[in-house]
């Protein structure tokens, strides 16, 4: 049963935040308002940092020249932490991002890598998220390895993950052994609800713990500062799940 006093992506938002703790610059996609609310309320916490550059938008975003610029930051070391997803998550943290089936006749034909397999070996702190957990999302092998989780050894690589985030639970990402580690159960689920929906083997400690609510005064932030400013990059988001308004996000630049 779900909380009644924060909604999932709240308590989503909440666990990412604690991931982004010490960075110094955080990128955000065009298509990750969750996260995007996880690193506002960080620079908002902190003062003003880490900086924040959401693709997505005008008043936040550092970049002038689009993805050529954030690639080029990324690979001069000056972005901490970044988010990726797939249609396909694998439990060697591979994603596919192109398509299901066989590539020549595709079941299913995904929008593209864009530069995922790039920022996945430049940026030193990449948090998968997928917000739909099942077998079909989370599968035992990729069908086309867009981003690779890991790579051979003497291949440069400063970059890769360090978990991934669900609407069920949070997993780590063990670089040695190169798999999952559940980490926590978000409220309301349990162990056996996520072996069902996990189509790939992680490792998990005798005693799992419960992924920690978002504190109240977090969500006072989100719903009253940081929403107002998601309604520019992610109007429907905004609307949805906290009821705010590009004229929100209008009186709260004027303000």
């Amino acid at each position: 049963m779900t909380d009644p006093t924060f909604r999932d992506e709240e308590l989503l938002a909440s666990v990412i935040l604690r991931l982004l703790g010490g960075v110094r610059h955080v990128a955000v996609g065009a298509s990750s308002p969750i996260p995007a609310t996880a690193a506002l309320l960080a620079r908002h916490l902190g003062g003003g940092r880490p900086f924040v550059s959401m693709l997505s938008s005008e008043r936040h975003n550092f970049f002038t020249d689009g993805g050529r610029e954030l690639f080029d930051c990324g690979g001069q070391g000056r972005i901490d932490a970044f988010f990726l997803s797939g249609g396909q998550i694998d439990g060697g943290a591979n994603i596919n991002l192109v398509a299901i089936g066989d590539y020549a006749k595709p079941k299913v034909r995904f929008p593209g890598s864009f530069g995922s397999a790039y920022l996945y070996y430049v940026v030193p702190r990449v948090i998968l998220f997928r917000l739909e957990h099942s077998r079909r999302t989370l599968v035992p092998r990729v069908d086309f390895i867009s981003a690779p989780g890991t790579s051979p050894p003497g291949v440069y690589r400063p970059g890769g993950p360090i978990a991934l985030v669900t609407n069920r639970c949070v997993f780590a990402f063990d670089h040695q052994h190169a798999r999952f580690r559940l980490d926590s159960l978000h409220p309301g689920h349990s162990l056996e609800e996520v072996l069902d929906n996990t189509g790939f083997d992680f490792d998990r400690p005798a005693t799992v713990p419960t992924t920690a609510p978002p504190p109240p005064e977090h969500l006072a932030l989100m719903r009253e500062i940081i929403a107002p400013l998601l309604a520019e990059a992610y109007p429907r988001f905004a609307a949805a799940v906290f009821g705010a308004t590009m004229a929100d996000a209008s009186e709260r630049r004027a303000g």
